[in-house]
């Protein structure tokens, strides 16, 4: 099985914001994620890229 890992990008670094994504859904509050094992969260921003070879959802915070 090929697991995402969602990132937050920020300046020259990339911080572990949620693993194992199984869902993820663009909403007017933010994106929306739960992983394999249920946690969910909603994150403030935009989805900046799906790098998929990588396994990597960047996410970018609003600014």
């Amino acid at each position: 099985m090929c697991e995402l890992n969602a990132y937050i990008t920020g300046a020259d670094k990339e911080e572990l914001y949620l693993e194992s994504v199984d869902i993820i859904r663009p909403g007017e509050d933010g994106i929306y994620l739960r992983s394999l094992f249920g946690e969910e969260r909603l994150f403030k921003g935009k989805l900046k890229e799906i790098q998929a070879v990588k396994r990597k959802i960047l996410l970018e915070k609003s600014g």
